[in-house]
């Protein structure tokens, strides 16, 4: 009598799991170019954000701010101040989101120490896995990008 089980045989499933190991290398560098791609669009529109705030700010308080924290939550109190302005959310306030670190540089303020211009530069946590390029801004709005170390006011302007 002849009896013939039911399943699969070894060689069958080691070809099943070599395809999937072959699509996944093909699958998977496409996958972090995607999230460089959309971390860096992120950083861009933060950076917008970023500048946006910054000018409420300067019209609400007579000056841009000190830090990014100053725009963030005002820690509980019912109204914002120039210390928590409450114009970004906690997460950008701490100057890290998307993969990206946010510093804002003072560069020059008035005799009653107001600040009257700024920069802004946004660069990778893990330059090659959160991001390749680095964007700047400053009070005039226009978002600059290096394709490599950081960004400034003689980078590229994004179009």
């Amino acid at each position: 009598m002849n009896r013939r089980q039911k399943g699969f045989s070894l060689i069958e499933l080691l070809i099943v799991v070599t395809i999937i190991l072959i699509i996944a290398a093909i699958a998977i560098p496409n996958l972090m170019k995607s999230k460089i791609a959309a971390n860096e669009a992120a950083a861009v529109e933060t950076l917008k954000t970023l500048n946006s705030s910054a000018v409420m700010y300067s019209m609400s308080y007579g000056g841009f701010p000190h830090a990014i924290a100053q725009m963030g939550p005002n820690g509980g109190s019912p109204a914002p101040t120039s210390a928590g302005a409450d114009l970004i959310d906690s997460v950008l306030a701490g100057g890290v989101k998307s993969g990206y670190k946010f510093t804002l540089t003072i560069t020059s303020t008035d005799p009653a120490g107001n600040v009257l211009s700024y920069g802004i530069t946004a660069v990778p946590v893990t330059p090659g896995t959160t991001g390749q390029r680095a964007f700047y801004t400053d009070q005039s709005g226009t978002v600059r990008a290096s394709p490599g170390g950081t960004a400034d006011s003689s980078s590229t302007p994004l179009s």
